[in-house]
C-alpha cells in the first residue's frame, strides 16, 4: 500500500515493500522514461518525427512470410506462430524509433518511479480496450506477467528474473517491484510487456497452440486465414487507441496479409510477379541479379537501399559445443580457417558485405585495439579463466587473399587441429581414440546452400567428414529448440542498450534450457560475470566496458565462424505507397508508417 501526499511540487510516497520495511521518498511521474536521460518528446508531443500525422487510412499491403505456421499464439515454445501474430497484443508502453531506449506511454497513460527505482508503477488508460470491449486493467497486467513467466517462452523467465512480485493498486494502476535497484533495465523491461486478457485465457490454454484468433488490444483484429498458406488482418476501426501521439500516423493500412512461400527462390518470383508487394532483401546474389527486369527500369518497382543506425549484431556459423567434438578452443579456431569469407565476398555476394569482427558490431560497444582502463577493471580479476589474447591482441577473423586456394589458412588449420590431438589419417581427420571429426550444417534455407558448399569443400581438405542438411522451417525449429545440431547459422541481434537479453544469448543458467537462445551451449564462469556487470551497469560509461569485455571474451573463445553484415536497409517494392520525409533511425518504418497511395498503384500495376 501507499499514502502519497504532494511536498514543495514533488510528490512523495510512503512505500511499504515485501521487506517489511518502509520509507518515503520522491517519486516522478511522467508520460515515458528513458534510459539515458532527458526524453526527445515532450508530455504535449502530437506524433512521433517519423510519422506523418496526416497519412490517410485505406488499402492494403501484402507480404511474404517463408514455410507455414500452425498457431496464433507467438508466446509459447510450441508451434509455429504465424506472421504478424504479435502485432495483436499492445504493451504498456511503446519504443521510440528515433531515441536510443526510450518508451512512451501507450496502454499506460503514465510512469511513476521513486529516486531509488526500486519499483516503478504504471497507470492504465480509461480508454484501453480490448478487441471484445472489456477494459484493459491492473488485473490483466498481473496475470500477463504471471502466465509468459510460468508458461511462456524461456525469454520471458530470464527477462523477468530481478522482478520480484507484481501487484495491483487498483483498477488501472499496477506496480512492478524488483529484488535489486542495479538492473538498470528493469522499468524499460515492465514497460515491453505485451498485455494479454485474463477473462479470454481463463477460457483458453494459454500452453497450447491454436488457430483461434486471440483477444487482444491492438489496431489490428485476425480477418481470416488459411492455416499454413495465408493469413489476413483487418485494421479495427473502432481501436481504442488511434488518436494517441505514439500511434498518429501509424497502422495507416486497411489490411496487412502475408502469404507463404515455400522458398526463398518461389518468393522472388512472386514478389516480380505482384503476388505481393514489397521485400526487403537479405541474399546479396538475389539483390544484384534477380531483379533486372522492365518493371525496376520503368520505377514501377523500386530498388532501394536505406542507410540505418542499427547495431548489426552477430551473425555467423554457430557451434554447439554440448558436443564433444567441438569442446575444445583451438578446434574451433581451426575451423574457422575453412569459411573463406574474402572469396565468397567476391566471388557470391559481388562485395557487398563487411566482415563482422564483433558481437556488438555497428555500435559503441565493439571492442577494438586492446582493452583499455575502464575495460581492464573488470577482465583482471578473471584474468586467469580468459584466453590471453584478450588482453593482447584485438581479434580478427582468418583472412585469405580471396584467390580461393586459401592454403595458407588451411595450413595454420592443419596445425591448430595437431594441436588439439587431430591428424589426418587415410584422408580422414581422427583424434587419438580413432574417433574421425563429422560435422552436420542444419539449415532452413536454401540460399545457404552455396556459401556452406565452398566451406564443407574447404574442410573436407583438412580431413572433416562435412555435409549440410537443409530442413522444413517446422523441423528445424524444434531441432534447434532442442540444440540437436552441429552448426547452423544463427543471427544474435544487438540494441543500442545491451542488457538482461544477454542473459539469455550467453548465461550458463541458459544452457540447458530448451528454447533459450544460449544456442552455443556456453558455460563460462567468465562470461555469466560479464553478462551480469552489463545487466548492473550503474553508467553508460560501465556498460560500455563491459560490453566490450564481454565481446573480446566470445571472439576469443572461438564460439562462432563470424560471417558478414550491411549497414543498410536493401528493399524492392511496388510503388504503390507513400511514406514520410524523415526515416527513423533504428527501424525501417514499413509497413508501420508507410500508407496507400492510389494515384501511384494505378500506375504500379503489374502489366
Amino acid at each position: 500500500m501507499s499514502i502519497r501526499r504532494i511536498l514543495g511540487g514533488g510528490l512523495v510516497a510512503l512505500v511499504v515493500l515485501s521487506s517489511g520495511h518502509a520509507w518515503a521518498q520522491e517519486t516522478t511521474t511522467s508520460h515515458g522514461q528513458s534510459l539515458f536521460g532527458a526524453l526527445k518528446y515532450p508530455e504535449s508531443f502530437t506524433h512521433f518525427e517519423y510519422a506523418n500525422p496526416d497519412a490517410p487510412k485505406g488499402g492494403e499491403v501484402r507480404l511474404a512470410a517463408l514455410g507455414t505456421y500452425d498457431s496464433l499464439n507467438p508466446f509459447i515454445l510450441k508451434g509455429m506462430a504465424a506472421a504478424g501474430i504479435g502485432g495483436l497484443f499492445e504493451t504498456l508502453m511503446m519504443s521510440s524509433e528515433d531515441e536510443p531506449f526510450a518508451q512512451y506511454g501507450l496502454l499506460a497513460e503514465s510512469v511513476e518511479m521513486p529516486k531509488d527505482k526500486h519499483w516503478v508503477a504504471f497507470t492504465l488508460r480509461k480508454e484501453a480496450r480490448f478487441h471484445d470491449g472489456t477494459p484493459v486493467t491492473a488485473a490483466d497486467v498481473v496475470f500477463s506477467f504471471e502466465i509468459l513467466k510460468e508458461k511462456g517462452q524461456p525469454f520471458y523467465q530470464a527477462y523477468y528474473k530481478d522482478v520480484e512480485k507484481i501487484e495491483a493498486l487498483d483498477e488501472r494502476k499496477v506496480r512492478f517491484v524488483f529484488k535489486n535497484n542495479t538492473n538498470r533495465e528493469l522499468p524499460m523491461i515492465a514497460g515491453q510487456m505485451p498485455v494479454l486478457s485474463k477473462a479470454y485465457y481463463q477460457k483458453h490454454a494459454f500452453d497450447k497452440t491454436s488457430l483461434e484468433p486471440p483477444v487482444g488490444s491492438g489496431p489490428y483484429k485476425v480477418e481470416k486465414l488459411e492455416p499454413g498458406r495465408k493469413i489476413v488482418y483487418q485494421r479495427d476501426p473502432n481501436y481504442w487507441g488511434k488518436d494517441l501521439p505514439v500511434n498518429k500516423g501509424r497502422n495507416n493500412f486497411d489490411r496487412v496479409i502475408y502469404d507463404y512461400y515455400r522458398d526463398e527462390t518461389v518468393a522472388v518470383e512472386a514478389l516480380k510477379a505482384g503476388n505481393y508487394d514489397f521485400r526487403a532483401e537479405n541474399i546479396a546474389r538475389i539483390w544484384s541479379t534477380s531483379y533486372d527486369t522492365p518493371a525496376v527500369k520503368e520505377g514501377r518497382l523500386k530498388k532501394e537501399e536505406i542507410r540505418h543506425e542499427i547495431p548489426t549484431g552477430m551473425q555467423a556459423f554457430i557451434y554447439n559445443i554440448r558436443r564433444p567434438k567441438f569442446s575444445d578452443p583451438k578446434v574451433r579456431q581451426a575451423l574457422a580457417y575453412a569459411f573463406d569469407f574474402e572469396w565468397s565476398n567476391k566471388q557470391l555476394f559481388n562485395n557487398s558485405y563487411v566482415r563482422t569482427k564483433s558481437y556488438f558490431s555497428n555500435s559503441m560497444y565493439a571492442a577494438k585495439g586492446v582493452p583499455g582502463p575502464e575495460e581492464l577493471k573488470l577482465l583482471e580479476p578473471l584474468r586467469d579463466k580468459l584466453p590471453p589474447e584478450v588482453f593482447t591482441e584485438e581479434y580478427a577473423p582468418p583472412k585469405s587473399d580471396g584467390s580461393g586456394s586459401n592454403r595458407e589458412g588451411l595450413l595454420k588449420a592443419k596445425a591448430l587441429l595437431e594441436e588439439a590431438g587431430w591428424h589426418i589419417k587415410e584422408g580422414k581427420l581422427e583424434n587419438n581414440k580413432g574417433e574421425t571429426l563429422q560435422i552436420e550444417f542444419l539449415l532452413n534455407s536454401s540460399a545457404f546452400e552455396r556459401v556452406i558448399g565452398p566451406v564443407i569443400q574447404n574442410l573436407k581438405r583438412l580431413g572433416v567428414a562435412a555435409t549440410m542438411r537443409v530442413v522444413d522451417a517446422s523441423q528445424y525449429q524444434k531441432r534447434i529448440d532442442d540444440f540437436d545440431f552441429d552448426m547452423a547459422v544463427h543471427v544474435f541481434g544487438q540494441s543500442n542498450s545491451p542488457g538482461n537479453e544477454q542473459i539469455n544469448y550467453w548465461h550458463s543458467s541458459k544452457a540447458d534450457v530448451s528454447g533459450s537462445a544460449n544456442l552455443i551451449g556456453i558455460k563460462n564462469p567468465a562470461v555469466d560475470e560479464l553478462v551480469d556487470k552489463i545487466v548492473h551497469a550503474n553508467s553508460q560509461e560501465t556498460l560500455v566496458a563491459a560490453c566490450k569485455g564481454l565481446d573480446r571474451v566470445l571472439l576469443w573463445n572461438h564460439y562462432v565462424i563470424p560471417n558478414w553484415h550491411l549497414r543498410s536497409f536493401r528493399i524492392i517494392y511496388w510503388d504503390k505507397f507513400s511514406r514520410p520525409a524523415v526515416s527513423p533511425k533504428y527501424a525501417l518504418g514499413f509497413p508501420d508508417t508507410w500508407w496507400w497511395d492510389e494515384e501511384k498503384a494505378k500506375k504500379a500495376r503489374p502489366k
